[in-house]
C-alpha cells in the first residue's frame, strides 16, 4: 500500500466514487471503465501484471480508503461489517440502507425485537439537519443512535440525551462501541406508520387485527384502514410494525467472511444472491490493458 503522503485529498476522493451505485450497475454489465480510468491516472503499474483482476484492484482501493478516507460509504460499510452483521447473525433481524421516514431518510435501519435506527455522521458531515432527521426518526423507532468518529462526540452529544451514541475508534480492536445507550421510545406516530408501509401492507395489518377487511374501494383504501390503525393500541401497533418491516425484504446477502467490501452496496442495492455472484463474478475478470 502506498504511504499515507503520496495520495492527495482529491485522489482518495476519486477513488471513493467507484462505490456509487451507478458505477456498480456498470461493473454488473461487464463494463469496466470506471476502473480502467482511475488504473490509468494512479496506478498503471497494475497493467504490467498478466494475473490481475478488476475485483483485485477495487479491493486495494478500499483498502486504502477504508484506512485514510472515511467516507459514507467506507462507515457505513464498516459499521455493517463490524456491529450490525453479529446482531443480524443471532437474531430473526432485517436491515435497510436509506430507509425513508417521514421526510428524513435514515442512513441505516434494523427491525428484530425493536426497531433501531441509525444515523451515521463521518468527519466530513456537520450537524446542520440532524435536529430535523431525529424528529422525524422519533415518530418510528424504538431507539435511534447517532455512529460517530471519537473526535466528534463532544460536537453531538449535546443534542437530545435520549439518543445513544457509539463511537469509532480507528485503531481499537472494536472499531466501534457504545459512548451511550439510546433510552426507549415507546410511543409510534401513526401517520408516519401509515405513510411508510404499502398498500398491501397496511390492508394486511388490518386483516390481521380485525380478522377482516371491511368493504372499501381503491380510491378510499387508505382512508378507510387509516382509521381502524388509529384504534389499534400504540404498543401493539409498533409490534405490528416491526412485523411487516422483518417481512418485507427478501433475506439479506451479507457476507461475514467473503467480499465485505460490497456488503453495504448489495443491501442499498437490495441484490439478491444471484446477483451478488454475478458481481463478483464479473470483477474477477483480467485488468485489460
Amino acid at each position: 500500500m502506498p504511504k499515507k503522503t503520496d495520495i492527495s485529498i482529491n485522489q482518495l476522493r476519486d477513488y471513493s466514487s467507484l462505490f456509487s451505485r451507478n458505477v456498480v450497475s456498470s461493473w454488473m454489465k461487464n463494463d469496466f471503465q470506471s476502473i480502467d480510468l482511475k488504473i490509468e491516472r494512479y496506478d498503471r503499474k497494475w497493467l504490467n501484471s498478466s494475473r490481475a483482476t478488476y475485483l483485485d484492484y477495487v479491493k486495494y482501493v478500499y483498502k486504502i480508503l477504508e484506512s485514510r478516507y472515511q467516507n459514507e460509504y467506507v462507515f457505513k460499510n464498516s459499521f455493517l461489517n463490524e456491529w450490525l452483521i453479529k446482531e443480524i447473525g443471532h437474531n430473526y433481524s432485517q436491515v435497510f440502507s436509506e430507509f425513508r421516514v417521514g421526510d428524513a431518510i435514515a442512513d441505516l435501519v434494523m427491525f428484530n425485537g425493536t426497531s433501531k435506527a441509525f444515523e451515521i455522521k463521518t468527519e466530513m458531515d456537520s450537524p446542520k439537519r440532524l435536529d430535523f432527521q431525529l424528529e422525524n426518526y422519533r415518530k418510528a423507532f424504538n431507539e435511534i443512535y447517532l455512529i460517530l468518529p471519537k473526535s466528534k462526540v463532544n460536537l453531538y452529544q449535546q443534542y437530545d440525551k435520549e439518543i445513544g451514541i457509539i463511537v469509532f475508534i480507528q485503531d481499537a480492536d472494536e472499531k466501534f462501541q457504545i459512548h451511550r445507550k439510546s433510552m426507549a421510545n415507546k410511543v409510534v406516530d401513526k401517520d408516519t406508520i401509515m405513510k411508510i408501509l404499502h398498500t398491501h401492507e397496511y390492508k394486511a395489518l388490518v386483516k390481521e387485527h380485525y380478522g377482516s377487511l371491511p368493504p372499501m374501494t381503491s380510491f378510499k383504501q387508505f382512508e378507510v384502514c387509516r382509521e381502524l390503525i388509529f384504534e389499534i393500541p400504540n404498543a401493539q401497533l409498533n409490534s405490528y410494525f416491526i412485523n411487516f418491516m422483518k417481512a418485507r425484504q427478501r433475506g439479506n446477502t451479507l457476507s461475514k467472511r467473503s467480499y465485505r467490501e460490497f456488503n453495504q452496496m448489495s443491501l442499498a442495492m437490495k441484490l439478491s444472491p444471484r446477483e451478488r455472484k454475478n458481481l463478483i463474478s464479473q470483477l474477477k475478470s483480467p485488468i485489460q490493458n
